[in-house]
């Protein structure tokens, strides 16, 4: 069975009293809204209306830091970069890639953490000072267990070169060591410099720290046992500390930052060579040692503990846990997955760990207005549910610009994502018709390739031109090409533009043809033929004989079926157009013009045939 969670820690939000008011909340994509309602818990008599405040309980509060975004900017380019370069670890050269990769990471974590020192010194703000301190104490124990776990599970180093790595560690972490050895060593004469003893350290080679450390103890050993340093308590003591005696260590305590600096120590003077695998009993020791049962572990110890345990699973839980935002366990995750360490641990709901963090991480970025753009990058290299969370977390971003719809647009397009496509698209289409920007709004329902709302929008435009007398966007218009075959009415809606620019470059002819096709194949909606017919007039009227005799008939048909048919929805009746004085006067015009036009197209083609 897994090992059961503890309780969660419970979350005070400043202002909110669950003790009288009842609360209700509602779940966002990446935060929560919590407001009071009007209930009192305890006494009806106070159940009054009210105004309650809107408290936003943000889930990953660290996505809004300028220093941490740095930071999943920076390590997105090495994450990706690792999945790219899978293929090709193989062999003695897979370890080197991998140790290097991990050595980036801690590259980026530490740039972050000197800017965010800088910050914390030279703040003014008290409360901002508070935050960057909090933040560094975290940057600091990211860069402490990252750093032990790529000596440990990544290098993977064998006895002897382990204790020069974890030498390294302390050096590193610890921050008065470099300070004090530029200055020890700075100095005329080191090994005189006051401070020269409070440094443990080596800048030797494996087989000269073996040789000089047996000669320091055999001597020292023997020392010991004459009572060389009985009369010189200090020289003593400084015998035992080469002994690696537990008790004379502890005596300069003050000198140790921490168990683990500690640690390091010990072994260095009592086992230089220890096995990767009684690490553990070495560092529960000098756990206990160090503290002395006077307090009680901190998280950051128990991380660090599950670590020279060698339980890969217990650091990430712990990490977890323990800290702020996903980042962490994330990426290291995933490398510790890559060095092949993480296969046999799936979840039970579906999902290996790795892609687990990875998911959580990237939903995380999902709440930044910039930032989701890397989440997707996760979201991809996660095989199992990567594609599907994007899906859900693609349609919550705000389009809140057309420049970012335009980014999100790409993301689906490059992914095949129809759907989402489709529905981006849509929601830009209502935005830009709700705004009376009928090209754009065409344009988008031309890119969702939705018939209806394409439809819609044409419909628009003709009853823009009805009211207006001319077309606006027209090189939108102009320039549809097989984009008008999406729907009838934005094919009729082109081909009544292309009619009026034969007409306009007075190609009489040809616009007539088009004009009456128009009509004849039913794509122009009846509701627009008294439009059409009212634009054959200055056809009709031309000196020049533009409809045959069957054209004119045709157009008459249409006219007669326009003026006596049966109405169809949004068209009017017969009879309304009897009613009408200024349709009634359309309709006698066009009847006259059609009449004067048979006769004349009927004479044109006799003497045609005649001839």
């Amino acid at each position: 069975m897994e090992e059961l969670d503890g309780e969660p820690t419970v979350t005070l939000i400043p202002g909110v009293n669950s003790q009288k008011k009842q609360m209700c909340f509602d779940w966002g994509p990446g935060e929560m809204l919590v407001c009071e309602t009007s209930f009192n818990k305890k006494e009806k008599s106070d159940m009054m209306p009210g105004c309650p405040f809107i408290h936003i309980i943000r889930k990953n509060e660290d996505v809004y830091s300028q220093i941490l975004r740095k930071l999943f900017n920076e390590s997105h380019g090495i994450f990706v970069g690792l999945q790219r370069i899978e293929e090709e670890l193989t062999g003695k050269s897979r370890k080197t890639q991998l140790v290097r990769v991990s050595k980036n990471y801690r590259s980026v974590i530490r740039a972050c953490l000197e800017e965010m020192h800088q910050l914390a010194i030279a703040g003014k703000d008290p409360a901002s000072d508070r935050q960057f301190s909090i933040q560094v104490s975290s940057l600091s124990a990211m860069e402490l267990i990252w750093n032990l776990c790529e000596i440990l599970f990544i290098e993977v180093a064998p006895a002897g070169p382990l204790l020069l790595h974890l030498l390294d560690w302390v050096q590193l972490h610890v921050c008065e060591v470099d300070s004090l050895s530029a200055d020890v060593l700075g100095s005329e004469n080191p090994s005189k410099h006051e401070r020269f003893w409070n440094l443990p350290g080596n800048t030797q080679t494996l087989t000269e720290l073996e040789l000089k450390w047996q000669h320091w103890h055999e001597g020292c050993e023997r020392h010991l046992q004459d009572g060389t340093f009985a009369s010189s308590p200090h020289l003593e003591s400084l015998c035992k500390i080469m002994l690696g005696d537990e008790a004379a260590l502890l005596e300069q305590k003050e000198l140790l930052s921490n168990w683990y600096h500690f640690l390091v120590t010990r072994l260095l003077y009592s086992h230089p060579t220890v096995k990767p695998m009684d690490l553990h009993f070495y560092a529960q020791s000098s756990l206990d040692l160090f503290l002395g049962g006077e307090s009680s572990p901190e998280p950051l110890d128990n991380i660090l503990m599950a670590a020279f345990e060698f339980d890969i699973h217990q650091v990430i839980k712990e990490c977890s846990i323990a800290l702020s935002n996903w980042w962490f366990v994330a990426h290291l995750t995933d490398l510790l997955d890559h060095c092949k360490l993480l296969q046999s641990h799936n979840l039970y709901f579906g999902s290996n760990m790795r892609e687990f963090l990875l998911l959580e991480y990237a939903s995380g970025l999902f709440a930044h207005h910039s930032l989701w753009q890397l989440g997707v990058d996760y979201f991809d290299y996660c095989p199992e549910l990567g594609r599907v969370s994007l899906e859900l977390h693609i349609e919550r971003i705000p389009l809140s610009t057309e420049q970012k719809a335009l980014k999100v647009l790409r993301v689906c397009e490059q992914r095949q994502m129809t759907e989402q496509v489709r529905s981006i698209c849509k929601i830009l289409a209502m935005k830009a018709v709700r705004n009376n920007r009928l090209g754009s709004a065409l344009s988008w329902s031309i890119r969702a390739k939705d018939a209806a709302f394409a439809t819609l929008v044409s419909d628009r435009f003709l009853r823009d031109y009805c009211e207006r007398g001319c077309f606006s966007d027209l090189d939108l218009i102009d320039n549809l090409g097989p984009a008008m075959m999406l729907s009838d009415r934005l094919t009729f809606l082109g081909k009544y533009r292309e009619f009026h620019r034969l007409y306009g470059e007075k190609r009489f002819v040809d616009a007539a043809s088009l004009l009456l096709s128009l009509m004849t194949s039913q794509i122009a909606p009846r509701t627009f033929w008294m439009t059409l017919l009212t634009d054959a007039l200055p056809l009709l009227e031309q000196k020049q004989v533009i409809f045959s005799a069957e054209q004119t008939y045709e157009l008459m048909r249409c006219l007669e079926d326009l003026t006596s048919g049966r109405p169809v929805r949004g068209e009017p009746d017969a009879q309304q157009l009897q009613d009408d004085d200024v349709e009634t006067t359309k309709v006698e015009m066009l009847r006259l013009a059609l009449a004067r036009n048979l006769a004349r197209s009927i004479i044109k083609e006799g003497s045609l045939e005649g001839s």
